[in-house]
């Protein structure tokens, strides 16, 4: 039996429950005559359910996910403006042109971007999925608490694996006795997308361009999330924007996110054009607060990218470009606020599951307040951005994996680096990606470094300023 994760409908019918409701809406009665039929809410960390389910009760499913589509909220009253579906885009796309400072210098950030994506991504892998319990008490059996390296089996009690397995997937390659170059990923799969999107359709892409590009380049197998139910829908002819709100009750999660890094890195000194960018591509699976979160890293990367150093400047230059009363703008804010006041990053992870660990674990809300805080947290500092973010659970490869994006760019260079961290890469990265399986970092650093020259090199569209400031207006949905 096939149970195809993140698509069946009798699972997406308690998602869209729950994400309606954060929206607003009032779905109390949808839940009971789906509750009374015989349906379950959604599966707490797995993408599908164990059963197949009648053919009664599957068909009352779709007709659900078509009612609660129609829905509308009854009030905005605890709904903050900015949290409507799909968001206007901030501005016009305008090339980053600012800020790229020496080519070289831009290359070696870029390798430190690769390089600290890629760790950080691999050190969050084998805890994926696990409960924050899970995983301070598999580091601490290994006596890696605080987190300060890879997480290994070695010195783990049996009890212990059998009672908090590792990720199934993950662990015989991400586990530091079995770490050989870096092992395919979502979250290194769709910076290489975006590297082609690039060289395919240039700064002017649109989002039917990504549509394309999936269609061709992306095997449907390794999507997941609001990304399956896009490729679905644009398998059965629903069109971008609409690929990213129908039956997708996880548009506000994490996906778009983990795809804003190449929009940051190539738009260098211009963090209001990467967020544009990454709007752009966002907006074929994701709505509101997905895309905000997008719009949100794209920014901070892009002015990381230009090479200030200054990770508190990156984190405003993020928040400037997103509705500064969204739920995600307010959820940064808190995780920020917390860090910097709580010597404890324990208690400050703690605080955060507190406030926000009703949304599902890759939910975008949650996932961004944990970020900011693990960045803001460790001042910039690589080893403790990584580490602060994937031991603060709830998506751990893909949070570990943008703060080292992040700390990579803030470090300026791969020889500044924990060599602990990058030698085990080996220069090799595994993926489905026509072409890039096999890959070395160094070359896909190059690769990105010539497209960011590229869009310096263009010049703005008339009227608008070469690099426009965060202070300027943007709409709101």
């Amino acid at each position: 039996m096939i149970r195809l994760t993140w698509v069946q409908p009798e699972d997406l019918v308690g998602h869209e429950l729950r994400q309606s409701a954060e929206e607003g809406k009032d779905v109390e009665a949808i839940r009971s005559r789906w509750l009374n039929a015989g349906g379950h809410l959604a599966p707490p960390r797995a993408g599908a359910s164990t059963t197949t389910p009648s053919p009664e009760l599957r068909t009352l499913a779709h007709h659900l996910l078509d009612e609660l589509s129609t829905l509308t909220p009854l009030s905005r009253a605890g709904v903050p403006r900015g949290d409507g579906g799909l968001p206007r885009s901030p501005q016009q796309a305008v090339p980053g042109r600012g800020g790229i400072g020496e080519k070289e210098a831009l290359r070696h950030r870029l390798h430190a971007a690769w390089l600290g994506r890629a760790a950080g991504c691999l050190l969050g892998k084998p805890v994926e999925k696990l409960s924050l319990t899970a995983i301070r008490s598999l580091a601490k059996a290994a006596g890696n608490w605080p987190l300060t390296t890879w997480f290994t089996e070695k010195g783990v009690p049996r009890e212990l694996l059998e009672a908090h397995p590792w990720n199934r997937r993950s662990a015989p390659t991400s586990l530091a006795e079995n770490i050989d170059g870096m092992p395919e990923d979502d979250d290194l799969n769709y910076p290489l997308l975006n590297l082609r999107l690039l060289q395919r359709y240039g700064q002017d892409f649109t989002t039917a361009d990504v549509a394309r590009l999936w269609l061709d380049e992306l095997p449907a197998a390794r999507t997941f999330t609001a990304e399956r139910i896009a490729y679905r829908n644009l398998l059965n002819g629903i069109e971008p924007p609409h690929t990213a709100t129908h039956h997708n009750p996880f548009r506000e999660w994490i996906g778009a996110l983990i795809r804003a890094d190449v929009h940051g890195w190539t738009h260098p000194g211009a963090p209001a054009a990467a967020a544009d960018s990454a709007y752009r591509d966002a907006c074929l699976t994701h709505t509101a607060n997905g895309v905000y979160g997008a719009m949100f890293a794209a920014a901070a990367i892009a002015e990381a990218a230009a090479g200030t150093g200054d990770l508190h400047r990156c984190l405003r230059a993020g928040l400037d470009a997103v509705p500064p009363e969204s739920r995600l703008a307010r959820a940064v804010r808190h995780g920020i606020r917390l860090a910097s006041r709580t010597p404890d990053f324990d208690r400050v992870v703690d605080d955060l599951h507190a406030a926000y660990g009703h949304h599902h674990w890759v939910h975008v809300i949650p996932n961004t307040a944990l970020l900011a805080a693990a960045l803001t947290h460790a001042d910039g500092d690589f080893t403790g951005s990584i580490t602060r973010a994937v031991s603060g659970g709830w998506d751990t490869d893909s949070n570990g994996a943008t703060a080292g994006s992040i700390a990579g760019l803030l470090a300026g260079h791969p020889d500044a680096l924990p060599e602990r961290w990058t030698a085990p890469l080996k220069n090799r990265l595994a993926s489905s990606v026509p072409g890039f399986d096999g890959t070395g970092f160094d070359t896909l650093a190059d690769l990105t470094a010539e497209l960011a020259a590229e869009l310096a090199e263009l010049p703005a569209p008339p009227g608008l300023p070469a690099s426009p400031t965060p202070a300027q207006e943007r709409p709101h949905p």
